[in-house]
């Protein structure tokens, strides 16, 4: 009996490669979007828009990060989009690519794969990844939004296949699992072993169009039984043996360790479902952001840093669910995966944001002033409050004063510190605020008044941080300035 191992995300790479790399700041691979144009409306797309009026990166800027993630170690680019045949300098940076020496995988639709462009990309050696959700006409279209959708993507698969694929160069089919396809993926699993194909079925990350849409959702004990019944038949009929967990069958994705994305306008963000921008290739270079950056370096060392179940499982070697799923559902990377089978009874113990201010900070009524945390992302943080009637800091003409705003910020920061120490459900974080700097206040604010802070540490040496914050009323910005706090970093490990 052998041990397969899906050749995506990670599994080429050896266990020692990857512990090296995730104790420092290199890459084993990277992931990177040219291009945001597709032809397809795909129901279940995890694309949004993020563009805020940016232009997509330039052939020379997309070449740099390139060179850059080779610099740090990658060894192979994984090309998303859109859809990256529908660039039109694909096969020029493909070119680059081997020339530089790296691996490349392509996730396609099959849009553009003629005879002539298979060809190109199996004489390349790049490994293409079709995605193809159902082997029903009907059905594909509709998951593609797109009619025709499945005569583009049959096309393509056959001239893939007259081009050597998977016998010369592997050939992999990506495919969702949902609602509308679960009954028919034992089927498409086994006609891809058959097939000599890679079979990349994975569970629906909750965001963009596909948490608008609640035709793909399954009950999680179905997705179980599908696991559990493709492993059975991996493990009696083609004699693979894997242990199923989220969020690929008959795969890991460990890619937090070793990977990250540049999308189309030069974001770096951990993956295509932590949609927490870490830096901009634009602004810094990609050792630096990667470097610096705390959520790549959380993730990194998830075993001491993810909250929960997924802390206590015993599979935590070799799994920590979908960090996407993750972060889609509760606004925290580090909480346990909520869509896993396992955390099923355990949903109670899952932390979810919005969170009670009185559960992170060791302010008490009256002194007690934020309500909720309510966002989390790269050094930096969101607050609500609304200003309580009673306030002992409201000043003598019903509004608040200078210290009601230094107070707001420097909650909303021991907020987020206490969140981020949460182990076991609640925080005993200790804090002090050491210093103001450079406040200015450009509005008002009066009992009643619905408040938002945001907070964005721009400086830390050890314990000691300076924080910016701001305060707004709507979309009105009424107080902005800098505070230097002390944190203890010891968590509530009870």
């Amino acid at each position: 009996m052998m041990r397969c191992r899906n050749r995506i995300y990670g599994a080429e790479f050896s266990a020692k490669e990857i512990e090296e790399t995730a104790a420092g700041s290199g890459l084993l691979s990277m992931e990177i979007e040219f291009n945001r144009e597709c032809n397809f409306n795909c129901i279940y797309c995890y694309v949004q828009n993020d563009s805020n009026g940016r232009e997509e990166l330039t052939m020379e800027e997309s070449r740099d990060v390139i060179m850059q993630a080779g610099e740090l170690g990658a060894k192979k680019i994984i090309i998303l989009g859109g859809e990256p045949m529908l660039y039109p300098h694909i096969m020029e940076m493909i070119r680059f690519i081997k020339e530089f020496g790296m691996e490349i995988e392509l996730f396609t639709n099959g849009t553009n794969i003629t005879q002539s462009a298979a060809k190109t990309l199996s004489d390349s050696g790049v490994v293409v990844v079709l995605k193809m959700n159902s082997l029903d006409e009907n059905l594909q279209d509709v998951f593609s939004g797109s009619k025709g959708a499945y005569k583009y993507i049959q096309e393509a698969f056959n001239n893939l296949r007259e081009a050597g694929y998977p016998h010369t160069t592997p050939l992999g089919i990506s495919t969702i699992i949902c609602r509308r396809n679960i009954d028919e993926l034992v089927e498409m699993w086994q006609w891809m072993r058959d097939q000599k194909i890679t079979p990349y079925i994975e569970m629906i990350t909750p965001q963009g169009r596909a948490s608008e849409n609640g035709l793909l959702e399954v009950e999680p004990h179905r997705v179980k039984e599908l696991f559990y019944r493709i492993a059975r038949i991996d493990r009696e009929k083609y004699g693979c043996s894997w242990n199923p967990q989220p969020p690929l069958v008959g795969g890991q994705c460990l890619r937090h360790r070793f990977s990250c994305v540049v999308n189309a306008y030069g974001d770096v963000l951990p993956c295509v479902g932590v949609t927490i921008p870490v830096g901009n290739i634009r602004e810094g270079g990609l050792s630096d952001i990667l470097k610096d950056s705390e959520v790549i370096r959380d993730l990194r060392n998830y075993k001491k840093t993810i909250k929960g179940p997924c802390g206590r499982c015993e599979n935590r070697n070799e799994c920590y669910g979908c960090r996407g799923a993750a972060y889609q559902v509760t606004g925290d990377y580090l909480a346990s995966d909520p869509s896993c089978w396992k955390n099923l009874d355990k949903q109670d113990e899952i932390i979810r944001l919005p969170l009670k201010a009185s559960r992170l900070v060791p302010h008490k009524p009256p002194m007690l002033i934020v309500d909720e945390l309510t966002e989390v992302s790269e050094r930096s943080s969101v607050s609500e409050l609304r200003i309580p009637e009673d306030s002992i800091l409201i000043e003598d003409d019903g509004k608040i004063g200078d210290v009601f705003y230094l107070e707001m910020v420097a909650q909303s920061v021991a907020a987020l510190n206490g969140f981020k120490n949460m182990k076991n459900g609640e925080s005993s974080i200790k804090g002090f605020l050491l210093g103001i700097k450079n406040l200015e206040i450009l509005g008002g604010a009066s009992a009643g008044d619905k408040l938002r802070v945001r907070t964005c540490e721009v400086a830390k040496l050890d314990e000691f941080g300076i924080v910016k914050g701001e305060v707004f009323k709507g979309d009105d910005l009424i107080a902005r300035g800098e505070i230097k706090v002390w944190h203890s970093n010891e968590a509530n490990e009870s």
